[in-house]
């Protein structure tokens, strides 16, 4: 036994004094660059007309975008740079740090629409739920890949052993979250935590008896407040409070309907005239659909579709199971929440808080996606390919 704990630390050792050899994963970058190009336009596009209503100057959200995509795109490559090693030693750090914050936007974040999810820290507002996807991602992929043979275990009292810290945790980020409310980012993480604990290898078992607990726990958390069940009113009739809270969903749904199948052109919509609020933010894929039509919005999905499929040859390819894992959950992550947010711009679910990656407006969420794209970067410049 001492001599494979040996045998670990030694090969430990070396992995975190392999320099960087290989590139970045070319086509996995530059279809970030290329979707945060597209995004700042339509963004820009989606915003004037309000910036120029409720600021002093129409171009007051893309030249703020503009910087912070410009600066996650230095961040991003500066991240890719690290050794991905290097962030089993900050995933308990994050973890403490994204719990910390949970509580205290609880106190002193800012009100929003009935919820508190926003720290104010003056040039910029922090969202701790983001701070805590990506520590999940990390803390869960240290955790799994340092005990794999702990995920393969089908007797019940020791999987249950096994797998109590992992629910725990999410539990306690969920209870969390619920405070806020902030039941989509709720979601993303567990769905996200559910696909690693997969990824590691959890038995089949396990996997159906813990979505089964998080389903049953999100449907009391849904049943029991009175916010989600009133979002969950308006979105099976969001014609029955027209004037009220199904404004947003109508206007969205005009947006969409009314760009046909090309589109009434760039810069045309109709909808962001003070008709759809704030269109810059989660509702962006709507002015998206208006003025590109079907066809753009197609094109813009098919981009995503080649970044996550991108996102996870990287996964399949990678040195390690830490690897697999760490790009597993960031590419999990990007899915989840462009298809959550274009299912709430359609009508599909209910209206949540959740954005689009790269499209909608917020500088410290840009930057943040940025540091998760520099995480899948990282793990592709060590690819076999390029270190044997």
């Amino acid at each position: 036994m001492e001599n494979t704990e040996r045998m670990d630390v030694e090969q430990a050792k070396r992995e975190m004094s392999r320099t960087v050899k290989g590139p970045v994963d070319l086509p996995f970058a530059l279809l970030v660059v290329l979707l945060s190009g597209v995004g700042l336009v339509m963004m820009f596009s989606a915003s004037y007309a309000w910036a120029d209503r409720f600021t002093d100057t129409p171009v007051f959200y893309v030249t703020r975008q503009a910087i912070f995509m410009v600066m996650g795109i230095a961040v991003m490559m500066a991240v890719s740079r690290f050794n991905y090693h290097y962030f089993k030693m900050i995933s308990i750090p994050a973890m403490v740090v994204a719990l910390i914050l949970l509580v205290v936007v609880l106190f002193v974040g800012s009100r929003e629409k009935e919820a508190v999810r926003w720290i104010n820290f003056g040039l910029f507002n922090i969202q701790p739920s983001e701070i805590a996807k990506v520590a999940v991602i990390m803390l869960f992929a240290t955790m799994i890949a340092g005990n794999p043979d702990k995920m393969s275990e089908k007797r019940l009292l020791p999987a249950l052993r096994n797998i109590t810290p992992y629910i725990a945790l999410l539990a306690l980020i969920a209870g969390l979250m619920a405070m806020q409310p902030h039941f989509s980012g709720i979601i993303l993480i567990l769905a996200v935590g559910a696909v690693m604990l997969y990824m590691g290898g959890l038995a089949y078992r396990w996997i159906f008896a813990v979505g089964a607990a998080g389903v049953g726990a999100m449907t009391v958390l849904i049943t029991a407040t009175d916010y989600a069940a009133r979002r969950i009113s308006i979105w099976q009739d969001p014609w029955s409070d027209l004037r009220g809270d199904g404004w947003q969903t109508v206007q969205s749904l005009y947006a969409v309907a009314s760009g046909g199948w090309f589109g009434l052109g760039l810069g045309q919509s109709r909808q962001k005239y003070s008709y759809l609020p704030e269109p810059h933010n989660d509702f962006v894929f709507a002015i998206v659909c208006e003025e590109l039509g079907m066809a753009g919005a197609l094109i813009v999905l098919f981009l995503f579709l080649l970044l996550i499929c991108r996102g996870f040859w990287i996964a399949l390819h990678a040195r390690d199971r830490f690897g697999t894992l760490l790009v597993s959950g960031v590419t999990t992550l990007l899915a989840i929440q462009t298809f959550l947010n274009v299912a709430v711009v359609t009508n599909l679910i209910p209206v949540t808080g959740i954005s689009m990656p790269f499209f909608s407006y917020g500088g410290s969420s840009l930057v943040i996606q940025m540091v998760e794209m520099g995480i899948v970067l990282a793990v592709s410049r060590r690819l076999p390919a390029y270190n044997p």
